[in-house]
């Protein structure tokens, strides 16, 4: 009697628990190989603070789609890409590269700091290698 009253309940438990096992693996997305990128930003010889860098890959695999790394400068201009919530990182290979910064001040939302060859219209790329990478970028605002 004890044991047919609470097998539904063990069965119900034992569904959500592989229900929820199966929902925290990750994104479940295929990663190509990566290579960790990390490096400094400044403009005109100072650190870049709060700018976003985006490596966009400019090949295609066959392993898994590729697709762009990001990170965001601290205040010694320092970034490291993150390739996912999962993975640090970068897709091997070569990458276009945008970095973006806009103004805090709310009188001027939305207004670029950083000139436009560097990020709508980026004449920056980088070669991600598999032993990892330092790359650095000097931009300048004129």
């Amino acid at each position: 009697m004890f044991l047919s009253l609470n097998l539904p309940k063990c069965i119900l438990f034992s569904s959500l628990l592989i229900l929820l096992t199966g929902c925290s693996s990750g994104s479940g997305e295929a990663v190509p190989d990566l290579a960790d990128v990390s490096g400094v930003v400044t403009m005109d010889g100072s650190p870049l603070i709060n700018a976003k860098v985006i490596f966009e890959p400019l090949e295609t695999t066959g392993k898994a789609r590729r697709r762009a790394s990001s990170a965001t400068t601290q205040e010694d201009g320092s970034y490291s890409l993150e390739y996912n919530e999962d993975a640090s990182g970068a897709s091997l290979g070569k990458h276009r590269v945008m970095i973006i910064k806009l103004t805090d001040n709310p009188e001027d939302a939305g207004k670029q700091l950083v000139p436009t060859k560097y990020n709508d219209k980026s004449e920056l790329t980088a070669d991600v290698k598999a032993d990892g990478n330092t790359i650095n970028f000097d931009l300048k605002s004129k």
